[in-house]
């Protein structure tokens, strides 16, 4: 595959070896293989923190003995100034759940443009905490809440009460003190808008004001482990040293409800996809690679295998995974980089050989090994405009189109029951998307629209049944005839011209795997340490090993990638 042919890169004269092409990337089973790379959303933002010199001052904390109060953080940028405050509340543990129906939580927080001044710390006290039912302004950018991993946080405020450190198996294994349940943005609940967040340089592009919130709670974190630490101990506590607070990120819990956002922001996912392969292949066309260079790639190789031995998953098929992995990743440690297009030579010897997540662990990797080609690719991962219809396009050359871009569709029979098996819906009860079974439960009337290859399908056939004079007709004439075709339309449209926009498997098949397009949506977050706990549901971490809030002025503020912990390389 060429050059997208969306892509502003085009220009680029370095690009000797061509991208992957998406009939292979945009599968389930490649997307759900993905790993974090330095074009993850939270990278980039540790990395802007880092170069444009961002400072954090803690303004309030009024904590009680218990750690229940709130504080407050100015944040500067070179956009102007944030704030971040934090609420943390008693908690019955019977109200304790991650469930996004919860109506209490352990802390709730709040990022707003400008200074938090008195009026607006009141007025975020009697509405953060209780969330989407309180009221937002548009001055607030983001609203979150966590919960606290009790047995943990616990185990670490005791041993630093005592004056000693935690046991960092323990810390590894978990690896976070609070997990979060939401993460609000993009104008939800009155929240400011996408524009209103980006009107702020130092905000601008994908979700950086939710991962700036994130990065926020776990800084919070780490304060208040420690206040509460050092009340119960007095002079005898100690506070959490850095090996440790690093080895610490944010746990979050992800279902379906982060599904369907790649299905209906085609345009934005495909920038995503088109970064990360434009990264790749910058790298794999590097002709030669100085001593420097490979003896980088001998460390991350190294950090990357320790990263992989420190992940397990109770999920048995995804821990055979990870062990595939493991195996293959000692092959690739004795696979002799040639001298001519080395990385090149690595990727192919790899992807012929080794499973798909060997694959995508070792082209994360190979990204993380030249900056200078790949990082100015963070400012081209927003979306433009939706692609217009051409109105004026005879219905054969519709017709070629849906057969260039979405053959696999057409290798799909939508007459057997098992290729309409499920049927996406939103429960107003769990006020999240579900899924149903079409022939087995009621609803599919409500169905949203997540099929997009059932729809391209049905296009088609509609096409496939007309003879040669019909398919002279314009598109618009056929529209206006066939309205509920439109939507179908309008996808292959977007995707003839933004190749990486669309899943190229069927979405609604009874082998569908919800997971695979969770993690892949996840890996650009930048979330490690992926434990599914069905085919619907997985917990994360975020952040972890990332740079605490005074280390971004340091190299660690960009060199966190695959971190371990065991051997205290932290």
């Amino acid at each position: 595959m060429q050059v997208p042919p969306s892509s502003k890169l085009a220009d680029r004269q370095d690009m000797a070896v061509d991208f992957r092409p998406p009939a292979h990337v945009m599968r389930l089973g490649a997307m759900g293989a993905s790993f974090p790379h330095r074009l993850s959303f939270m990278r980039c933002l540790t990395r802007r923190m880092a170069r444009e010199a961002w400072t954090f001052e803690r303004a309030v904390f009024n904590l009680d003995d218990n750690g229940f109060g709130y504080a407050v953080w100015r944040i500067g940028t070179p956009g102007g100034p944030l704030s971040f405050v934090a609420f943390s509340t008693a908690l019955d543990p019977s109200m304790r759940t991650d469930r996004v129906i919860a109506e209490r939580w352990d802390a709730s927080f709040a990022l707003l443009e400008g200074e938090a001044t008195e009026a607006d710390i009141q007025r975020l006290e009697a509405n953060v905490p209780l969330q989407e039912a309180g009221r937002c302004s548009p001055k607030e950018l983001v609203l979150s809440r966590a919960n606290k991993s009790v047995r943990l946080f616990e185990h670490i405020c005791e041993c630093l009460s005592q004056g000693r450190q935690p046991d960092m198996a323990e810390i590894v294994k978990v690896g976070y003190l609070m997990r979060t349940t939401a993460v609000y943005g993009n104008g939800k609940f009155g929240l400011g808008d996408y524009d209103k967040a980006c009107s702020n340089p130092s905000l601008a592009g994908p979700f950086r004001a939710e991962m700036l919130t994130v990065f926020m709670i776990r800084s919070f974190q780490f304060d208040l482990i420690n206040h509460v630490a050092a009340r119960r101990g007095g002079a005898n506590a100690t506070m959490l040293e850095r090996p440790y607070a690093r080895a610490l990120g944010i746990g979050n819990s992800t279902g379906l409800g982060m599904a369907p956002f790649l299905i209906r922001h085609p345009v934005l996912f495909h920038r995503w996809i088109e970064a990360r392969e434009t990264a790749l292949a910058a790298v794999r066309s590097v002709p030669e690679a100085d001593a420097d260079k490979r003896e980088r790639y001998r460390t991350l190789l190294e950090r990357l295998r320790g990263h992989v031995e420190e992940w397990n998953v109770d999920d048995e098929r995804h821990q055979r995974d990870i062990e595939a992995v493991r195996s293959d990743l000692a092959q690739v440690a004795s696979i002799e980089v040639a001298e001519s297009f080395p990385w090149d030579g690595l990727y192919r010897a790899v992807e012929q050989g080794m499973t798909s997540h060997t694959c995508e662990a070792i082209a994360s990797l190979l990204i993380e090994l030249y900056p200078a080609r790949v990082d100015d690719l963070e400012d081209k991962m927003s979306a433009g405009g939706t692609p217009k219809i051409a109105a004026g396009m005879p219905l054969s050359s519709l017709k070629d189109m849906i057969e260039r871009h979405y053959d696999w569709v057409l290798t799909i029979d939508f007459d057997d029951p098992s290729a309409l098996h499920h049927f996406w819906y939103y429960s107003q009860d769990k006020e999240e998307p579900r899924l149903g079974r079409r022939f087995e439960e009621p609803g599919a009337e409500k169905e949203m629209h997540i099929g997009m290859g059932w729809y391209v399908s049905r296009l088609h056939g509609a096409l496939e049944a007309m003879n040669e004079e019909q398919l002279e007709t314009s598109t618009a004439r056929f529209l206006l005839e066939n309205p509920g075709h439109r939507m179908a339309v309008k996808r292959v449209f977007t995707t003839a011209q933004f190749p990486y926009s669309e899943i190229r498997d069927n979405t609604v098949g009874r082998s569908l795997l919800p997971i695979d397009m969770l993690r892949c949506k996840l890996s650009f977050f930048g979330a490690t340490k992926f434990d599914p706990r069905s085919d619907l549901w997985t917990r994360i971490t975020m952040y972890q090993g990332a740079p605490l809030i005074d280390e971004l002025d340091t190299e660690r503020a960009d060199d966190w990638w695959s971190p371990v912990f065991r051997a205290r390389s932290c």
